[in-house]
C-alpha cells in the first residue's frame, strides 16, 4: 500500500486552511518531488530535532564541534607539516591550510554517517505515516551546517592568530559547500537504503570515512599529486569542494584547476544519481525490511 499519498488545501467554514488527504494510485510517484516541498515543515522539524540534540543533552556542548577539528588540525600539522615536511601552499601557513580542508571533509563525513544511519533510527516513523522518505537522511545535512558554522568561527580566530586574512573569494564559499552537501548526499542515500536491508552495511561507512580522509587532500595540498595520477585523484568527489575551499580561503595562494573541478563534479552528479535512483527505487520496501 505504498501509492496512497497526497493532500489537498481548502478553506474551512470558518477560515483557516484545512488538509485533506486523498488516495490515489500512483500519486506518490508522480507528486514525488513535490511532496518534498509540501512536507518541508516535517524536514524543519527533523532538522531542528537532530541539532537540539546534539547541542542539549552532551556534557561540552559546542566546544565539541571545535575540540575535534583542533586536535586533527595539530595531528595532521605535526604529522605531515613537521615530520614528513610536505609543502603548504604559496604563504599559507600550513595549519590553516589543513583546517581548511578539514572544513569539506567534515562536513562531508558527518551528513554521511548520520545519514546512513538516519531511517534505522527513525523507524517509529517509517511504518506509521506517509512522507517522501528521502526527507529523513536529507534533514541531517543540516546538523553538519552548523558544525560547519561553528567551525568558521574558529577558522577566522586562526587567521587573525596568523595575521593571515582571506580575500574576496571567501564570498563564495557557501557555494563550494552546497557543491559538499551535493558530494555527501549522493553516497549517504545509497549507503542509508542498503543499510535498512543489510545492517552490516553500518559497520562499511566508518571504515570508509576512516581511510578516506587518507586519501582527499585533507592533510597535505592536491599539488603533490603525481600529474600522471592526478585525473585518476580527482574522481574522487570530495576533492574539488576540498579545492574549492582552499582557493576561497587562502586566496591566490590555493589556485583552483578548473579541469580537477569538473572531473570531481562529475563524479558528485554521478553519485548523486546513483544515490538518488537507488534510493528510490528501494524506498517501498523500507517499513517491510524495519
Amino acid at each position: 500500500m505504498a501509492d496512497l499519498s497526497g493532500e489537498l488545501e481548502t478553506m474551512a467554514p470558518s477560515g483557516p486552511v484545512e488538509r485533506i488527504l486523498v488516495l490515489e494510485a500512483g500519486r506518490s510517484d508522480r507528486h514525488y518531488w513535490r511532496d518534498i516541498w509540501d512536507y518541508r515543515e516535517l524536514f524543519a522539524i527533523l532538522a531542528w530535532r537532530d541539532v537540539s540534540v546534539r547541542y542539549k543533552q552532551t556534557v561540552i556542548g559546542v566546544a565539541w564541534a571545535l575540540l575535534r577539528p583542533f586536535v586533527t588540525m595539530v595531528v595532521f600539522t605535526i604529522v605531515f607539516g613537521r615530520i614528513a615536511k610536505l609543502p603548504s601552499v604559496g604563504s599559507a601557513p600550513y595549519s590553516i591550510m589543513v583546517f581548511a580542508g578539514m572544513l569539506p571533509w567534515f562536513l562531508f563525513s558527518a551528513i554521511l554517517n548520520d545519514g546512513s544511519e538516519s531511517l534505522l533510527a527513525n523507524a517509529n516513523l517509517i511504518g506509521k505515516v506517509y512522507f517522501p522518505r528521502i526527507i529523513i537522511p536529507a534533514s541531517t545535512a543540516v546538523t553538519a551546517l552548523v558544525d560547519l558554522g561553528i567551525n568558521l568561527i574558529m577558522l577566522i580566530g586562526l587567521m587573525i592568530w596568523y595575521g593571515f586574512l582571506p580575500t574576496w573569494r571567501i564570498l563564495l564559499l557557501p557555494l563550494f559547500a552546497f557543491l559538499t552537501v551535493c558530494a555527501s548526499l549522493g553516497p549517504s542515500l545509497l549507503m542509508t537504503a542498503l543499510n535498512v536491508k543489510y545492517r552490516d552495511f553500518r559497520y562499511i561507512v566508518p571504515f570508509m570515512v576512516q581511510f578516506g580522509i587518507y586519501i582527499s587532500p585533507v592533510g597535505f595540498s592536491s599539488a603533490i599529486v603525481p600529474e600522471r595520477w592526478r585525473y585518476v585523484y580527482d574522481l574522487n568527489p570530495i576533492v574539488g569542494p576540498i579545492n574549492g575551499f582552499r582557493w576561497c580561503i587562502l586566496g591566490g595562494s590555493s589556485p583552483l584547476n578548473f579541469l580537477d573541478l569538473v572531473i570531481s563534479g562529475g563524479s558528485i552528479v554521478a553519485l548523486l544519481w546513483l544515490g538518488v535512483s537507488y534510493f528510490r527505487a528501494t524506498e517501498r520496501g523500507f517499513a517491510d525490511f524495519i
